[in-house]
């Protein structure tokens, strides 16, 4: 008789040739994240996961290591290599740590991954069930740690629910909106010994009639009609993407739209790669450091189309501002909460993006066949774009950030991976690489975590070994993870690595510059004894290159992008170089600092040389 807590589908697939054998929890566990598809664990090993972890060793000699395990300096790297996989691959990153510090570290990476939707398990050892709650030696409460910052948790003390927790964790991490999903495994319950079943998840009812709701909401003819007589009445139409396109693999649907009806496209910086930056309608990226033109064009556009976005402080930081002569704005999402959360809108649908761009352009094209001409409004884009190019000081002598960017894109052709830690090195990289396509850009959004990128760049190689993958870092951001230098070249990673070093916490130096009369506590930490390139070669670089003169920089980047194998490149960047655009904190796009470089619309600069409250957000 089936346990009420159990559901066995019978999808129709041949039964799991071990189905029916009796195994330790340990195996089972290994045995369903094959069935899962897991390609690379990424984890560190402890006293509480050591079952697990031999269970690993023992899979991996009987398939030739079809399920490689990779170990990072800490789990914090761990958990942000599986979100760089994830990212990457658009599949679920795992992760396996031993319990209390270890489980306690990926607590950062797990909060990112659900800051930015990402799908990660991570599987964590704990003390034995008897002694939960006792204080024991490395026992943390994960469970209520994790609660607050995962999209779900599970505690497994009943061994009989092992296998079908595992497997439900997969499905919850990868359905509707995306996020990561942590299980605490005593280690009692990893030696058990059971029946692997070969199928079956929890029942968790609620869950999956809120997912199934979701995706059985499909367009009416209605409101694609309603959809479309708006846009039959704009003249100055705008998509405005978010990272729920990318999560969502809605990307090609939306671009198709785009094209069909010749709809210019702006991203967020989770949505970058959504359009090709290198098309004529791509705006790149909005919001607080968003393109000149990109945001000019929000302010001029006459319906907003939300794809996958969710209005957030860093685009939209004074909501009754954004989008100021929009007439009708257009909102889909997956997520129901984000519908009028920050933005009231006068059309939504909430499903799956995929099937809903689809239907509006079938719809547009065979039942409204709607050819509206735009060439005025995109002969607008293409002058925004003109005047307002991005630029910067390009007679300096000193190394221009920008300058270093534009030259190692010029060899990635927008058709590498690129990683970032957080800071300004983040911002330029999202300004200046091109992406063609999505999942090529990696960076920490919501969270913005420093020490993300050189992680992440890892984890990315393992899900698209065939590309090239570049971490742009900052001095200070990726000390927070330098440990995993010695990751790369342990596995022999072809990675290329680059600190664009400013010596000090740049993105926190330009607010005290422009917001706190540049008083510069505490991020000018002289923080400069670091030889990065020494520590690079004693982690093992056979090409770690320190870049301090303008007349090398095309030389130098040409060597360090055609060497084979792990590559280190340290650039001394101009101290003073900014991150333009800017709106600051409070301020609308009308009120965009452009710096010395970049022309604007609106000559007030004064006027953004403000004191900055407390309850401001960086």
């Amino acid at each position: 008789m089936q346990p009420s807590w159990l559901i066995e589908e019978d999808d129709g697939s041949v039964p799991h040739p071990l189905a029916g054998t009796v195994m330790p929890g340990s195996d089972i566990i290994m045995h369903v994240l094959a069935q899962e598809g897991t390609e690379v664990i990424f984890g560190y090993s402890g006293g509480a996961i050591l079952p697990t972890y031999d269970a690993v060793f023992r899979y991996n000699a009987a398939t030739d290591e079809s399920m490689p395990l990779i170990v990072p300096a800490n789990e914090q790297g761990a958990g942000f290599m599986a979100s760089g996989y994830a990212r990457a691959s658009g599949k679920v990153g795992v992760v396996m740590v031993t319990s209390g510090p270890g489980a306690t570290n990926t607590v950062t990476p797990v909060r990112d991954c659900m800051a930015d939707s990402i799908p990660i398990v991570v599987i964590s050892g704990q003390v034995p069930t008897p002694a939960i709650g006792s204080d024991g030696f490395q026992e943390a409460p994960i469970a209520n740690i994790m609660g607050a910052v995962a999209k779900h948790i599970f505690l497994v003390t009943d061994p009989e629910k092992l296998e079908a927790t595992v497997r439900t964790a997969f499905e919850i991490a990868r359905t509707g909106r995306p996020g990561p999903v942590v299980i605490d495994i005593p280690k009692d319950v990893q030696n058990w010994e059971g029946v692997f079943q070969g199928k079956g998840k929890l029942l968790v009812r609620g869950y999956r009639e809120r997912i199934a709701e979701v995706a059985e909401n499909v367009l009416t003819d209605e409101k694609c009609r309603l959809f479309f007589d708006a846009l039959e009445k704009s003249t100055r139409p705008l998509v405005y993407a978010g990272g729920g396109v990318i999560n969502g693999n809605a990307a090609s649907e939306v671009s198709a739209l785009a094209d069909r009806f010749e709809i210019p496209v702006v991203t967020t910086l989770m949505g970058i790669g959504t359009y090709d930056t290198t098309r004529e309608r791509s705006l790149h990226m909005l919001g607080m450091h968003g393109t000149a033109f990109a945001n000019y064009a929000v302010d001029d556009c006459d319906f907003l189309i939300a794809i996958g976005a969710r209005f957030d402080d860093r685009v939209a930081a004074v909501p009754e501002k954004f989008a100021p002569q929009a007439r009708f704005i257009a909102h889909l999402d997956v997520d129901p909460s984000e519908i009028h959360k920050v933005k009231a809108v006068d059309w939504n649908h909430v499903g799956l993006l995929p099937q809903a761009m689809k239907k509006l352009l079938d719809y547009g094209i065979h039942t409204k066949k709607f050819n509206k001409d735009f060439t005025p409004w995109n002969a607008h884009i293409a002058e925004l774009k003109s005047t307002y190019a991005m630029n910067y000081d390009r007679q300096s002598d000193l190394i221009q950030p920008y300058a270093v960017i534009e030259e190692i894109n010029r060899y990635t052709n927008g058709e590498a991976v690129i990683s970032t830690g957080v800071g300004q090195h983040q911002m330029w990289a999202a300004q200046y690489f091109d992406f063609r396509s999505p999942r090529l850009w990696l960076t920490s959004g919501s969270m913005g975590t420093m020490g993300f990128g050189l992680p992440a760049a890892i984890g990315a190689h393992f899900a698209r070994p065939d590309l090239v993958v570049v971490d742009i870092d900052g001095d200070a951001s990726i000390r927070m993870n330098l440990g995993e230098l010695e990751t790369v070249t342990t596995y022999k990673l072809p990675i290329k690595i680059v600190v664009l070093n400013n010596l000090g916490d740049g993105m926190v130096k330009q607010w005290q510059k422009l917001f706190f009369k540049g008083r510069l506590s505490a991020s000018d930490k002289s923080l400069h004894k670091k030889d990065f390139i020494r520590a690079a070669q004693a982690d093992g670089y056979e090409y770690a290159v320190r870049l301090e003169k303008s007349t090398e920089m095309k030389q130098v980047i040409r060597e360090f992008m055609q060497f084979n194998g792990p590559a280190f490149l340290e650039v001394m960047i101009d101290p003073d170089a900014g991150v333009y655009p800017m709106v600051g904190p409070g301020m609308s796009y009308d009120q965009m600092i452009t710096g010395d470089h970049i022309p604007t619309r609106n000559l007030e600069e004064e006027g953004s040389q403000v004191e900055v409250d407390s309850s401001e957000m960086f």
